[in-house]
């Protein structure tokens, strides 16, 4: 298995990479945008994600965005094939983005937002801490990318301030302590308090 940056050779893949997006967010009834072709190829020619690959075969990715004049990226798009879950692979790919923008990016805050308590922990072991969405990027271009999303109307509703999503911020000017176990049971309890209060709205 390869986990290497990804470049124009790898435009061949656009399609496979958009559909796995796709199905995963059908299958797991969790909110993540759809992501084109196209705009997955604009992220392969730009020296700006990963890709995983057995021989030819696609096995997983992720990208980085670029906001806030660089002074943030976020590193989006993880999926893995189906083939190939359940082996850490995921966790592979998440840590080599991660070094990727700290190579490219070294000032830059590296941040997230999520419904997956997988990704969180895997953001959690990075040195990533879980914080309000005012401290994330103002850039509307990001949150735009949110619009393909099914919980997008909830975004609205909370004027940007609130979703089914937890932020999670990398600060590399922020001295890293000693990281404390993550409360895996805190983060399922926040996510169902905020599924319930914004259903709840919904069926008023």
């Amino acid at each position: 298995m390869e986990i290497i940056v990804a470049n124009e050779s790898h435009f061949k893949y656009a399609q496979i990479i958009s559909d796995t997006i796709t199905d995963s967010a059908k299958v797991r009834g969790t909110g993540i945008a759809r992501r084109t072709p196209e705009y997955i190829i604009k992220r392969l020619e730009n020296g700006n994600a990963v890709i995983a690959l057995e021989g030819d075969k696609f096995a997983g990715f992720c990208y980085i965005e670029v906001w806030g004049n660089k002074g943030f990226v976020a590193n989006s798009g993880l999926i893995v094939h189906p083939d190939f879950r359940n082996q850490g692979l995921a966790k592979k790919i998440k840590k080599r983005i991660f070094e990727l923008s700290r190579e490219k990016f070294p000032k830059a805050k590296i941040f997230g937002i999520t419904t997956g308590l997988p990704v969180m922990k895997m953001n959690y072991e990075l040195g990533y801490k879980p914080v309000t969405f005012s401290e994330l990027t103002d850039d509307p271009e990001f949150w735009k990318g949110c619009q393909t999303c099914k919980n997008f109307d909830i975004l609205t509703r909370t004027e940007r301030n609130m979703c089914l999503c937890t932020g999670m911020l990398y600060d590399p000017s922020t001295k890293i302590k000693e990281k404390e176990k993550l409360n895996s049971k805190a983060f399922q309890r926040l996510k169902s308090i905020k599924e319930s209060l914004f259903l709840k709205k919904k069926t008023k």
